[in-house]
């Protein structure tokens, strides 16, 4: 199996972006796929199933050859790393150095990468040494795991980035909500969708109807991957736990949000904002939002069953309405 991969700092593959980019149809999509997505090469590509075998030849030979002899470029006129753009849509997402759009996928909720073997064929990883060299990109932000299988891959804010591959042109958004589970990567988003094994305090697990059991459960979290939940004696925007000194704050935390900025999967409208003693607590359908003190990782659920099941569900994106008073 041959990988190829897109060096963004290298200035010189600017150029050979550009050519490639300047290839005429059907050609120059699956090109651009296979060297500006870090697509895998498989076999299929060289039945010509997509393109010939001479054509991938020269992409190869280009992403090969060196620079030497070609006109020096100025490092500081190739962008490189992360870019924010300005899409008609979304509002500000997250893009390569060129253009090609990234994605967050629910199931990386723990900080580590739940896409492998065919999964990368569609959702090829992203990375790069300098992606946070952009002034609009916080270096606090970014990071950088270690996959299984040895590659590295950038993370924003926590959450794994990568490309969908039938994203053919620069700005194009194909990949959200493919599976209600990959969404645009923004900057900006104050709640995440994530889905993983419910897991209570205690260590049991449950299922999203709160049975005992394993299985993947779809809900909410914050930006970096925190559970939010609600409280079953709480009543439409009203939040009937948190005393006035907020003395058990540090216990149910209220969620202290007052902008939401949600993935397209989410309503914007069944969000509003509430005061409690002075302070901003986001709802969701009517419920008021906490956290849980005890959630210390990414993607813990440990409120679930505290301190029995039920009385603080974890909100999931099809909850009920909060009842009225």
């Amino acid at each position: 199996m041959l990988r190829i991969r897109w060096q963004e700092e290298k200035g010189c593959l600017a150029k050979k972006y550009f050519f490639l980019t300047n290839l005429r149809q059907p050609y120059r999509s699956s090109v651009r796929i296979a060297v500006i997505t870090i697509q895998r090469l498989k076999p299929m590509y060289m039945k010509g199933r997509t393109i010939g075998v001479r054509l991938f030849s020269v992409a190869i030979t280009l992403m090969m050859m060196g620079c030497d002899g070609s006109k020096k470029e100025d490092p500081e006129a190739i962008p490189k790393g992360i870019l924010l753009y300005d899409h008609p849509e979304f509002g500000k997402i997250l893009t390569d150095s060129v253009g090609n759009v990234l994605y967050f996928f629910a199931r990386d909720v723990e900080g580590t990468s739940s896409c492998s073997g065919n999964c990368l064929n569609t959702w090829p990883i992203y990375y790069s040494e300098g992606a946070a060299t952009d002034k609009d990109i916080d270096p606090a932000d970014i990071g950088v795991i270690i996959r299984q299988d040895g590659d590295k891959q950038t993370t924003y804010k926590g959450w794994p980035l990568y490309y969908y591959a039938n994203d053919l042109e620069a700005g194009q958004t194909l990949g959200d909500q493919i599976g209600n589970n990959w969404f645009v990567a923004k900057p900006d988003y104050t709640l995440m969708l994530a889905q993983h094994q419910w897991i209570g305090r205690n260590g049991d697990l449950y299922q999203e109807d709160l049975t005992e059991g394993e299985g993947l459960s779809r809900y909410l979290v914050d930006a970096k991957g925190r559970t939010l939940y609600s409280f079953r004696n709480d009543q439409y925007l009203t939040n009937t736990f948190t005393n006035a000194d907020f003395s058990n704050n540090s216990v149910w935390p209220i969620y202290e949000i007052e902008s939401p900025i949600v993935p397209s999967l989410l309503n914007v409208d069944d969000f509003t904002v509430i005061t409690v003693f002075g302070r901003s607590q986001l709802t969701f359908k009517g419920w008021p939002i906490y956290q849980f003190g005890q959630d210390e990782e990414r993607g813990q659920t440990k409120g679930v069953d505290v301190p029995t099941l039920g009385v603080w569900p974890i909100l999931k994106p099809d909850s009920p309405e909060a009842t009225m008073p």
